[in-house]
Parts: C-alpha cells; sequence; structure tokens
C-alpha cells in the first residue's frame, strides 16, 4: 500500500468524525453500531489495519493506530471500542499460519472479535481440538466473522499442565460458523459495541487455527509484531477511555457556560475557583497524554529499531497509560457535579458519553 495511503488511512477525517457523531444516538438506542458505522468500517480498512501487510492488512505503525482509535473514541465511544478490539484482534493474523492468515482477512467484510478469558477448553482430536465453553465481552460481536478465544488443552479429559504445572493454554481462531451468540451486553453504557457472550459446543477445528502470541511465534515479519501484546493492550484501551474524556470535558464545558453558581450569585464560569478547577483539569490531561504518547512513541521506536522492550520499557508503557486514565477519572468525575440535571438525562450527549466512559474504563487491565 503507497506510503500517501496508509498515511490517509490512519487519519480521522474531520467529515468522518462527523459521520460517526451523527450516528451515535441511534447506535445506543438500538445497542449496536449504525448501518452507517459499521460500512466505514470496512470502507476505511480500519478493522484490518494491524494485520499483517502480506495477508492483506495495512500493518500501520502502532503510534499511528493509537491515535486514530483515541479520535474515533471522541466521536463515538462505542464505534472506537469495537474498532480497537476487533482491530486488536486483527493482530493475531501475525501469529497465524500465512495461509491460513490469507484466507481470514481476505473474508468479505472481515471483522475478528473474541475473548481473552480462558474459560473453555479444547479436547486433542487427531489433527485438531474438539472445542467447548462459553466466553464474555466480545465487542462487536454481530459484526464479527471470525472469534478469537483462550482455552484450556485437555488429552483424554484430562487437563495438560504446562513446565509450572498450570492449565495448558492455547490461543483459537474460529469461523463465526462454529458459533454461538449469546445476547447478554445490558450495560448502563458502551451500548452500542455489543459486547456479547458466545458459546461453542462441541465443535471440531484443525489444529492450524491455534497459535501462540510472543515475538518469537510471529509468523508476520514487521515491527508490529514484536511489540509485546500487554503493552498494546494498555496503549489502545488508554488511548479509547483519552478520547472519550476529552470529549465528555468539551460537553461539560459548554454545560457550564449556561449554568449559574447558586451561593456566588454568578455565572459558573465566572467563579474563580471554578475557573481555576477546571484548567487544572485540562492542564493535567494535556500532560497527562503528553507523557503517554512520548513513551509510546519511544517504545515503538526501540521495537521498530530491531530492539525487544525490556522489562523497564513495559513498565512505563503500563505506567503511562494507567496514569492517563487516572487522570481521565479524575476529570470525568470533577467536572460531572458542574452540568446540572442535564447530565444526568439520558438522551443528553454528554450522558451517553458520560455512561460511556464509566463503562469502558471498568476494563480489567485499567485497574487503580
Amino acid at each position: 500500500m503507497p506510503h500517501a495511503a496508509l498515511a490517509t488511512l490512519a487519519t480521522l477525517s474531520g467529515r468522518d468524525a462527523r459521520r460517526i457523531a451523527r450516528h451515535a444516538p441511534a447506535a445506543d438506542t438500538a445497542r449496536f453500531l449504525h448501518p452507517a458505522q459499521q460500512a466505514l468500517l470496512h470502507r476505511r480498512g480500519w478493522l484490518t489495519m494491524l494485520a499483517p501487510r502480506s495477508a492483506g492488512g495495512a500493518e500501520l505503525p502502532l503510534p499511528q493506530v493509537v491515535r486514530l482509535e483515541e479520535a474515533v473514541a471522541a466521536a463515538d465511544g462505542s464505534m472506537g471500542w469495537v474498532l480497537t478490539l476487533c482491530a486488536g484482534a486483527g493482530w493475531f493474523a501475525g501469529f497465524l499460519a500465512p495461509e491460513l492468515a490469507r484466507a481470514i482477512i481476505g473474508t468479505p467484510r472481515v471483522c475478528l472479535g473474541g475473548s481473552g478469558a480462558a474459560t473453555g477448553h479444547a479436547e486433542e482430536e487427531g489433527d485438531g481440538y474438539r472445542i467447548t465453553g462459553s466466553w464474555d465481552y466480545a465487542s462487536g460481536a454481530p459484526m464479527a466473522t471470525h472469534f478469537t478465544l483462550n482455552a484450556r488443552l485437555q488429552r483424554d479429559g484430562q487437563p495438560l499442565l504446562d513446565a509450572d504445572g498450570k492449565p495448558h493454554i492455547r490461543a483459537f481462531l474460529v469461523p463465526a460458523a462454529l458459533v454461538q451468540l449469546v445476547p447478554s451486553w445490558n450495560s448502563i453504557g458502551m451500548r452500542a459495541s455489543a459486547s456479547h457472550s458466545y458459546r461453542i459446543d462441541g465443535q471440531w477445528l484443525g489444529k492450524e487455527h491455534g497459535f501462540t502470541i510472543s515475538p518469537d511465534t510471529a509468523t508476520a515479519d514487521g515491527p508490529l509484531y514484536r511489540y509485546p501484546f500487554y503493552s498494546l493492550a494498555y496503549v489502545t484501551l488508554a488511548a479509547n477511555v483519552a478520547g472519550m474524556a476529552a470529549h465528555f470535558m468539551e460537553l461539560a464545558e459548554e454545560c457550564m457556560r449556561h449554568r449559574r453558581h447558586a451561593r456566588a450569585g454568578l455565572p459558573l464560569l465566572e467563579v474563580p475557583e471554578v475557573i481555576s478547577m477546571l484548567q487544572g483539569r485540562k492542564d493535567a490531561l494535556i500532560a497527562a497524554r503528553a507523557r503517554f504518547y512520548a513513551v509510546l512513541d519511544a517504545s515503538w521506536t526501540t521495537v521498530a529499531g530491531g530492539a525487544a522492550l525490556d522489562a523497564d520499557a513495559m513498565q512505563a508503557v503500563q505506567a503511562s497509560s494507567l496514569d492517563l486514565v487516572a487522570i481521565c477519572r479524575a476529570a470525568v468525575d470533577g467536572l460531572y457535579p458542574y452540568c446540572g440535571l442535564y447530565a444526568a438525562r439520558e438522551d443528553s450527549t454528554i450522558n451517553r458519553v458520560w455512561r460511556d466512559f464509566h463503562t469502558a474504563s471498568q476494563h480489567a487491565l485499567l485497574l487503580p
């Protein structure tokens, strides 16, 4: 793909941002992305932006991906989340046999969803595995053509153990035809992410659909597949939270413009303490975001240069991501009381963004 095309792919245009935002209320009501939002994901090629070029994906540099995901989340949290989780699942194609990766990424309107918890088992059978289990929180599930999952390996009904005596866990990529969706996503926020559960009842899968996520087992060349999985997860999730927080702060300031401070008898944005508080929240978020991207960009430069991230570098990525999330939480929770009852109206944009933010930031990796 030409360099100019890659640059366009990784940039959210104003027109696309407006289109995403315009359909966000209807998507929230319908509890899944609007057809126009789904079409945009496919038309822009965003769902395969982390898949290998050799398989038909874009294989974009991670810093570009993260900035795009933040921008989409600022337009609509649910769409940003679906993009992030499904494009992230597409990254796994870099650990599959190249022929299988090409076949999967070449699927019309391909979308990979899935879950990380090992809540099923895979029984060895012939040249493959018979998989049974149920998995939760597969964002974008209704549009997924394939699902990723982790399963405990078994032989003759007995668990296989690793070198440490713990259950041997293996990742699999499963065609949607073998999966049964279980409508279970009934959250207050991120409603349009449709992060439903799914189950598999004794379906057989060839062993080539199993894979291991490690720089040593990558089948695709390029730094993207040498970047540590958990580091990638931290930066992509934190960027989504930051995008939603920035959107909330913009809406909150607009609400505050129309309110008065009951005790001070002044418009809110003329009360010195309120002005100072608002500016402090803005400055803190700007600073945390700058630190976050400085660490991300430095880590990417290291990996793109052929080196591996050491423990200190991975810890820096995690710390800057969690610091950004903490600053976002403080900003959103600090500003919400100043927004009045309008912010509590379920049909208001600020309420939807608030709900989305607090649902997304509950992700297990983002614990304080």
